[in-house]
């Protein structure tokens, strides 16, 4: 149950048409579910106006089968799965309703469109960061955010990202994500009056420690408005960017 879904409940009970007694039983049956494996937070979407998401990497095929499997029984849809691995797709598509897309490793069950709003940019400094641009861009999509895909626009080539002024002066926020030295970021935040969320990527030479030298340098961007996930962090920048999008959605 969603806020909205939770809304529409509560004014059923204001006129008439729903018992008191059967919406406690409504919100009884909400808060979580323990399924051994895990115990599923079904009041997530109402406090943070999202679902629970799974975290993939960790857990065996089977148990993400399991709590997906439950979400479905309680009405769940757009069931968010990340860095969800190919034989964990394998089974989980094979008894359930599943989108996955492998280079970011996003896994939706009963995936259902929603209404698109604003705007929110995903740049990437090159090819190699599309995994993590593809986990921020299909979080922020999955949420009901309109996402434009700006990739491989890096600092090697500025032209290309000047060449879409028009397109960045819509964002309502900007994931910036790159890999080697990070500069994008702060590039970007010097040329829009929105959020920039800067995803530091592993992509680089031994030097980039992983990521560690593009984190640092996005931590230091001179660029005011720009605030920094942890490496490789698509979904939390996606997740994030749709927040701030769907903020600006409301106020309007």
């Amino acid at each position: 149950m969603n806020k909205q879904e939770l809304l529409a409940e509560l004014r059923r009970v204001a006129d008439g048409s729903l018992s008191p007694e059967d919406m406690l039983g409504k919100l009884k049956a909400a808060p979580f579910e323990d399924i051994g494996v895990a115990k599923i937070d079904y009041h997530r979407s109402i406090r943070q106006g999202a679902g629970e998401v799974i975290y993939g990497k960790s857990k065996t095929p089977e148990q993400i089968l399991a709590i997906c499997g439950h979400m479905v029984e309680r009405g769940e849809e757009n069931i968010l799965i990340t860095r969800m691995k190919p034989e964990a797709a394998e089974l989980v598509g094979s008894k359930l309703e599943l989108f996955y897309e492998p280079a970011s490793g996003i896994g939706i069950v009963k995936r259902r469109p929603l209404p698109q709003r604003g705007c929110v940019i995903v740049a990437s400094g090159g090819t190699s960061d599309l995994p993590v641009c593809e986990e921020a861009a299909l979080t922020a999509e999955n949420y009901g955010s309109r996402v434009v895909r700006m990739y491989d626009v890096g600092v090697s080539g500025i032209h290309r990202l000047l060449s879409r002024m028009d397109a960045l002066s819509q964002a309502r926020a900007v994931v910036a994500v790159a890999g080697m030295e990070g500069a994008l970021a702060s590039v970007i935040g010097g040329l829009v009056d929105c959020p920039v969320i800067a995803v530091p990527t592993s992509v680089g030479y031994g030097a980039s420690f992983g990521g560690v030298a593009a984190l640092l340098s996005m931590l230091n961007s001179c660029a005011s408005g720009v605030s920094v996930v942890n490496i490789d962090n698509g979904f939390g920048a996606g997740y994030l960017a749709n927040t701030i999008n769907q903020m600006e959605s409301i106020a309007e």
